[in-house]
């Protein structure tokens, strides 16, 4: 397995453990993390991109949190680059 496959597992459910977590404490925003989660879950993972594109049309508030959690991973990514 490669490791930035490796890692993205690692990164996509620490965010979704933390955004289950969120949920029951006050000082985390758990719907926030669960939309990260399930971003970077969402290219290696089919269930992932599944219950993604549910909870984006049963919930459409969801969807612009999911946007938003979406634009931030983007952002981050292209921070990360190297310049070429």
């Amino acid at each position: 397995m490669p490791m930035s496959r490796l890692l993205k597992l690692v990164f996509g459910w620490f965010f979704l453990v933390l955004g289950v977590l969120g949920l029951f404490l006050p000082i985390l925003q758990g719907v926030l993390f669960i939309a990260i989660g399930l971003a970077v879950l969402a290219p290696e993972q089919e269930w992932a991109h599944q219950l993604l594109m549910w909870l984006r049309r049963r919930f459409p508030a969801f969807a612009v949190v999911c946007d938003h959690a979406m634009a931030k991973l983007n952002q981050w990514r292209q921070w990360r680059r190297p310049a070429s």
